[in-house]
């Protein structure tokens, strides 16, 4: 029973390569509407705008390590 378990949560625990690359929500992050019915202070803001210099600082990164990675070969 337990066996039974365990397959199911490995099988669902995978990603498949269409999940794994799926930048909808990263795109829906930087490029969204925006809601008057969410409050909007300084704070808010700020952090918005710390999150979204990470992930395109991160994405440069990633941009740069496949390119050292792809020129080696």
């Amino acid at each position: 029973m337990s066996e039974e378990i365990k397959n199911e949560e490995q099988r669902d625990s995978k990603l498949t390569a269409k999940e794994a690359f799926d930048f909808g929500p990263v795109l829906g992050y930087f490029f969204r509407k925006k809601d008057p019915s969410r409050p909007t202070n300084f704070n808010i803001k700020a952090m918005h705008t710390i999150n979204k210099i990470s992930i395109i600082m991160f994405l440069i990164a990633v941009i740069v390590i496949v390119s050292r990675a792809i020129g080696r070969m």
